[in-house]
């Protein structure tokens, strides 16, 4: 029964994880700026991070079910 709302959260994490990547990714290829404002290295960096994080926390998640 507690394994609904973590499977949950996991599957969320990772979706907005590996979506943030693909993302950044095409943005990094196609040379658009990845956040209004900062310049493209450290945006593309930090999203990167975000990302990572991100997809590592769903995984986790979803590797302690």
């Amino acid at each position: 029964m507690e394994s609904g709302p973590e499977a949950f959260a996991g599957a969320a994490f990772a979706l907005f994880g590996a979506g943030l990547l693909l993302w950044t990714g095409v943005c990094v290829r196609t040379g658009a700026p990845v956040a209004d404002g900062v310049g493209r290295a450290v945006g593309a960096v930090t999203a990167l991070l975000f990302a990572v994080a991100f997809l590592g926390a769903g995984v986790w998640m979803l590797a302690s079910l």
